[in-house]
């Protein structure tokens, strides 16, 4: 054989030998991270569990990556203190690399120690200086620390660093916690100039608008919001109730079924479907709604204050009382409430208390003149004249001031007619006038009436009092926002009451009917701001036990 074909025969063999060689393994740290990564992008935990287990044992727990996957489902299961020991040891095992510091950070502002989260996001900040996250959860530490100024500083700074829909809201949520509602704005201006698709930057700005009075920019980000994503609940609850305040409200209850879909249990929503159905005259339907609003919320005083407005239209006035004394409870600055109580209190026979209640609503209430005018027919009908021009005369007072600050709402004419009659009665004449000032010339003047007339002029019966507290409602509740939803309802003003209770009702009826509101109040007194005297209490559970038996007996 010549030499070139051994020489052939040696590579030939040397490539055979080359061929039969293994590929060499991967370092045993590291050996199946490209498995435990997979399994967890899956959410195969308990697999990715088990492999993690067996990386460990093999690794004596010296697998950086093993251990940080294995911290991440910890906190995915809750187990937030568990992941807080497993991200430090991966922080000892590698001390220089930045989200290891990351994570043990975010477990500890999950576990509430924003402090300590602080120092450890800072000394991640030394390390890598222009990472956003670190800014931004600085910020969000400090404002869970009612740091403002701090909290601005680094969410400014996460912003410079690299603009996130994210930080623009956390932003915005802390000037709306300052209570600067124009800066929110801008900043959520801002956002959605950076971020125009996002239906939940666009949504909050238009609520903002809402609440500041602009419906015209307000329906518009609303409408975008709807645009790019047609579920968004909180702008089809926002936009619903922008036509409730129009009276629309068969279109608003189109809204609002559309939210049901994806917000079943939502108080505000319930809430405002039942004041659509107040507002259609529908006053079952509008309990059944509120009532359910109530189960999912009983503490929300405004979904306690509508319930109240609605028995007190249908006089159902055991009810009311029961339901406006509970929101008295969990709103007591308001003068509203005291009024519409102090009206309850009136139509119960229980005049003592109602002026009580007029009198907490006067001194709480400085801007509203409907106190005043339901205070001051409640003093007429008792006699004390004095007192009700007073009531009368603070009354003309607040609407002045409304004119001069060009504020004038649009009053019911059956509230102007009111004011008219209690004036005559009170001989100060009838120059009130409840219109805007634009429409100060097209008022009408009436000759003061004589002493005879006013002799013999018939009291102002409770029942329409009882009409001025809706029509006042109504007005109020333009004004008036949800909390979880934030979206305003607005009432209709109710059907005209008789000055004078219809006497041809059955005797007998009417007395069990008001025996029957006397055993319901018996339950609900306790709730009542007022302090009723004990002779009082006695009377009315001396009642209520009487009619119980003769009810209970069959009568």
């Amino acid at each position: 054989m010549s030499d070139l074909g051994k020489e052939l025969i040696v590579q030939c063999t040397d490539v055979r030998k080359s061929q039969s060689r293994k590929i060499p393994e991967l370092p045993i740290f590291e050996r199946r991270n490209w498995l435990i990564h997979l399994h967890y992008i899956r959410k195969d935990y308990e697999t990715c569990k088990a492999i993690i287990k067996e990386q460990l044992h093999e690794t004596h727990g010296m697998c950086e990556y093993a251990v940080y996957v294995q911290a991440l489902i910890f906190r995915l299961e809750g187990k937030i203190q568990e992941s807080l020991e497993l991200f430090q040891t991966c922080a000892i095992l590698n001390p220089q690399n930045v989200d290891n510091l990351k994570q043990v950070a975010r477990s500890l502002f999950l576990l509430g120690k924003h402090k300590a989260a602080i120092e450890v996001y800072s000394e991640a900040a030394k390390l890598n200086e222009k990472d956003w996250e670190i800014s931004h959860n600085l910020g969000v530490c400090f404002l869970h620390l009612k740091n403002f100024e701090k909290a601005k500083e680094y969410l400014n700074c996460a912003l410079q660093t690299s603009r996130h829909d994210l930080t623009f809201m956390v932003l915005g949520k802390l000037h709306l916690m300052e209570g600067n509602t124009q800066n929110a704005i801008e900043t959520y201006k801002k956002a959605v100039e950076f971020s125009p698709e996002n239906a939940e930057l666009l949504t909050t700005l238009g609520l903002l608008y809402l609440q500041l009075g602009m419906y015209q920019k307000a329906f518009e980000h609303l409408g975008n919001a709807l645009t790019y994503n047609p579920n968004n609940y909180k702008a089809i609850l926002a936009a619903g109730s922008m036509m409730q305040t129009h009276s629309d409200f068969d279109v608003a209850l189109s809204k609002y079924r559309v939210a049901a879909h994806a917000v079943p249990e939502s108080p505000p929503l319930w809430n405002n479907i039942g004041m659509c159905f107040f507002g259609k005259k529908k006053y079952v339907a509008a309990i059944s709604c509120l009532k359910r609003a109530n189960y999912l919320a009983p503490f929300d005083w405004k979904i306690l204050y509508n319930l109240g407005l609605v028995h007190l239209t249908m006089q159902q006035y055991a009810s009311a009382f029961h339901f406006l004394s509970a929101a008295i409870n969990m709103k007591p600055r308001m003068g509203e409430l005291y009024m519409l109580l102090a009206v309850t209190l009136t139509n119960l026979a229980d005049p003592d208390n109602a002026k009580r209640a007029y009198n907490q609503a006067v001194s709480l209430d400085q801007s509203n003149p409907l106190v005043n005018l339901n205070y001051s027919i409640l003093l007429y009908n008792q006699g004390d004249k004095k007192g009700a021009l007073h009531q009368y005369q603070e009354m003309e007072k607040k609407i002045n001031k409304l004119k001069a600050s060009s504020n004038m709402p649009e009053f019911d004419p059956e509230l102007v007619d009111m004011a008219q009659k209690i004036g005559a009665a009170l001989q100060v004449g009838e120059n009130l006038v409840w219109t805007k000032p634009a429409k100060d010339s097209k008022s009408r003047e009436r000759p003061a009436p004589s002493s005879k007339s006013t002799t013999n002029q018939q009291p102002l019966g409770s029942n329409q009092a009882l009409g001025q507290a809706m029509s006042s409602a109504a007005g109020y509740s333009k004004t008036m926002q949800l909390s979880a939803g934030g979206c305003p309802i607005r009432t209709q003003k109710p059907p005209s009451l008789p000055l004078e209770p219809e006497s041809t009702v059955d005797a007998g009826t009417d007395d069990l009917n008001k025996k029957q509101e006397l055993s319901r109040l018996l339950h609900a007194h306790h709730l009542l701001q007022i302090v009723l005297s004990p002779e009082q209490v006695l009377q009315i559970q001396n009642e209520s036990l009487k009619w119980n038996s003769l009810l209970s007996n069959g009568l």
